[in-house]
């Protein structure tokens, strides 16, 4: 008799928000628990890193890239789909009730971009939120132009620096400057 190869499919399970992370765990230590770990591939809850400046200081949190849902990898059997929607704060799979629907291959890359890479595990997208809008007043807080002041003329916010356009002798002068040099005017 030939063996048929079942292949495993991605679906979306919704569950609470902001209950992701823990969704992800209960459904990884269940599963290996329950003795059919192999049946459930990945748990993914994608997120991004986010940089934030404040107070001169800069900070990363990370952000869920769709808040009440986690993309599973599976061979969906019925004891599989049960622990899925008996999992606390699962409110069950995208799809019909019965019969979850599978995402498509070409849909996975376009949800989660490169979170996935070729060996499956997931990279972290990073974003910078920028606490700062051209044109707005600042004052230069270290260096040697402390306490100038002056306007936000240009964001980078790849390279965390900007363009403060200040007056020096009476010049404007365009300088470059880092994120934690700089703080709002008030």
């Amino acid at each position: 008799m030939q063996e048929i190869a079942i292949q495993k499919r991605w679906y979306i399970v919704r569950t609470f928000s902001g209950h992701e992370l823990k969704v992800k765990s209960f459904i990884e230590t269940e599963s290996e628990r329950l003795g059919f770990r192999e049946n459930i591939a990945r748990v993914l809850v994608p997120s991004e890193k986010i940089y934030e400046i404040k107070e001169g200081k800069k900070r990363s949190r990370d952000k869920t890239m769709f808040p009440g849902y986690i993309l599973i990898e599976t061979l969906l059997d019925q004891k599989t789909k049960h622990l899925i929607q008996n999992t606390p704060a699962v409110m069950g799979f995208l799809g019909g009730k019965d019969k979850p629907s599978p995402l498509p291959n070409s849909e996975i890359k376009k949800y989660i971009g490169t979170l996935i890479d070729s060996k499956g595990e997931g990279d972290e997208a990073v974003r910078i939120e920028v606490p700062f809008h051209v044109g707005e007043p600042v004052k230069i807080t270290n260096g040697p132009f402390n306490n100038f002041s002056g306007f936000i003329q240009e964001i980078n916010p790849d390279k965390l620096k900007l363009k403060v356009m200040v007056s020096i002798f009476g010049r404007k002068t365009p300088l470059e400057l880092d994120f934690n040099q700089i703080e709002i005017e008030k």
